[in-house]
Formats: structure tokens, C-alpha cells, sequence
């Protein structure tokens, strides 16, 4: 106990606090019955949130309201991670990880469509971006290969890089099919690390690392059907170099996160998918299993 209240009494007493300016069902209800973005403002001033719209002027708008909104998360993330010790401080770190992804394959699109970095990153998310040396070797890059050595060398996706995507798969491959290999790749650690630190983190976390392998799954099969992309093989450094063509059943298999509640049955089941009907029964036969399988976990 001594120990735990060193390392964890002050973050924990951090997030009690935290916890308590949640919005509660009588704010919505509040909220409910505001007329104008004025009227949300003041019963917003009476929350957690406090005076964090105090300096904008009217008219105020909707996208000014969520960008201070994301901002206090932010700013609240970012105080609890540079509190933390390991392995809480790199379980922050892995929470940043999926929005670095998609900041990552955002400012891979617009490259690859020559747009400008610096018109990227502003529309990036915030919880993504990198520190200050790897942002500033990010505003020089001017074209898909100096983006994919920035990567590399400047951050912690790095490792997701290597392993399964090459400098040459970033001018041919499907956006989304890279982003669903990093996503794999992502999940897929991030599960190992939860499992490895145990105890109630593991019991939280597994459901919650389930539901979204399995919700990445089920989208990357709707997703497929009748769209038109390059075939992909055991990972993107193994890219079949042929003509376009529709992504198979088996390279469609080879996207989704070797966890969940689908995995495994349930994933040869979508890869064979043909129909948003199919995925659906599949999901409902494979879910009932898996919960029937659980309850017998429980009483035996």
C-alpha cells in the first residue's frame, strides 16, 4: 500500500477528481433546453469545464467549442502521462498510439496528393502528435519518402513501420489498407502488453482491446466488398505486383488483429463473407459462443 500511494496516490487522486466533472445526466438534460450556443456556453462555465471559452468572442461556434473541449482533454492527459512511472507511463503511451496512426496516414494521403505538410498537421489530433524534434522534422518533409524516414527514425510507430510496410508500398497501397495494418499490428501489441502487466488492467482492458479487434474486423469485410483495391499479401512488403484487382478473401483475412472475440473461427468465417447478411449472422453465431464460453468460465 505504501508503495502503490508513492508511485499512484497523487495520479489517483488526479483522477478521481477528473471523474467528477464528467458531464452528469442532469447536464444533458440542462443542455437539452439551451436555445443558443451562448446559453451552452454558460451552463458549461458551471461544470469541470469552467471558464475555458472565458476569451472567445461571439458568435461562437460549434467547431470552437469542441476544439477547447479536445484541448482540456488533452492538456489533462498530458499532465497525468509526464506524472506517471512505468509501466502506466508507457500505457499512456499506447492510448497515443492509435491517434498517431491516423495523423500518420492523414499526412500520408495528403502527401502522396501533394498537399502541404504544414496544411496537414493542423488538421491533425492533437493526442497524435509527436514531440518537438520529431514535429520538426515532419514540417521540412516535401514527399512520401522523406515522410516514411521521419517515421523511422523520429517515432515510437517505428516498429509498426518495419514489420510490415516498405518506403515503395506507400505509393501503391490503399490508405486504408495501411492503416489497417498499422491498426493490426498496434492492437495486436498493445494487447501483449496489457496481458503481460496482468491484475485489473488486464481485466479491464482485454473486453475493451476485443471489441475494437473485432469492430475493425467486421468493418474491413463490409468495407471490401465491391471495392476496388491492390491485393495484399502476408503484409504489405509481400505486395502481389499486379494490376488492381479486388482484395481476396484470404488477403482480407490477413488485415484483421489476431484478437477478439471473432478470432479465430470468427475471422476465416468473414474472409469467406460475401454479403452484409453473412457478416452479420456470423456475428451473431460467433458472439453467442463466445458469451456462452464465458459464462461456463465463470461457474467452473
Amino acid at each position: 500500500m505504501l508503495s502503490m500511494n508513492v508511485e499512484f496516490g497523487f495520479l489517483e487522486g488526479l483522477v478521481r477528481g477528473y471523474k467528477s466533472e464528467i458531464l452528469k445526466t442532469t447536464d444533458y438534460a440542462n443542455l437539452l433546453q439551451c436555445d443558443s450556443l451562448e446559453d451552452v456556453k454558460l451552463h458549461l462555465s458551471s461544470t469541470g469545464y469552467g471558464d475555458f471559452l472565458a476569451n472567445e468572442q461571439p458568435p461562437l461556434r460549434t467547431t470552437t467549442i469542441r476544439e477547447h473541449m479536445t484541448q482540456k482533454l488533452v492538456d489533462e492527459l498530458h499532465f497525468m502521462r509526464v506524472q506517471a512511472v512505468e509501466p502506466l507511463k508507457q500505457f499512456f503511451e499506447y492510448i497515443r498510439y492509435s491517434y498517431m496512426i491516423d495523423n500518420i496516414v492523414l499526412i500520408i494521403s495528403g502527401t502522396l496528393h501533394e498537399r502541404s505538410v504544414q496544411d496537414l498537421l493542423q488538421q491533425c489530433h492533437p493526442l497524435g502528435m509527436f514531440d518537438s524534434v520529431a514535429m520538426a522534422g515532419l514540417t521540412i518533409a516535401k514527399s512520401i519518402s522523406e515522410v516514411y524516414r521521419f517515421v523511422l527514425v523520429d517515432t515510437p510507430l517505428a516498429p509498426y513501420f518495419q514489420d510490415c510496410l516498405s518506403e515503395e508500398d506507400l505509393d501503391e497501397l490503399n490508405v486504408e489498407i495501411i492503416r489497417s495494418t498499422l491498426y493490426r499490428a498496434y492492437l495486436e501489441d498493445f494487447n501483449r502488453f496489457c496481458e503481460k502487466i496482468g491484475g485489473s488492467t488486464w481485466d479491464i482492458m482485454q473486453p475493451i482491446l476485443e471489441f475494437e479487434a473485432d469492430r475493425r474486423a467486421i468493418n474491413i469485410t463490409i468495407n471490401s466488398f465491391g471495392q476496388v483495391l491492390l491485393l495484399f499479401a502476408h503484409c504489405a512488403r509481400e505486395l502481389t505486383r499486379t494490376n488492381s484487382t479486388e482484395l481476396s478473401k484470404d488477403d482480407r483475412a490477413r488485415l484483421y488483429p489476431r484478437l477478439g472475440k471473432l478470432y479465430p473461427e470468427g475471422h476465416a468465417a468473414l474472409a469467406r463473407a460475401d454479403s452484409q447478411q453473412q457478416v452479420r449472422t456470423i456475428v451473431d453465431v460467433h458472439m453467442q459462443v463466445s458469451a456462452q464460453w464465458h459464462v461456463c468460465a465463470l461457474f467452473c
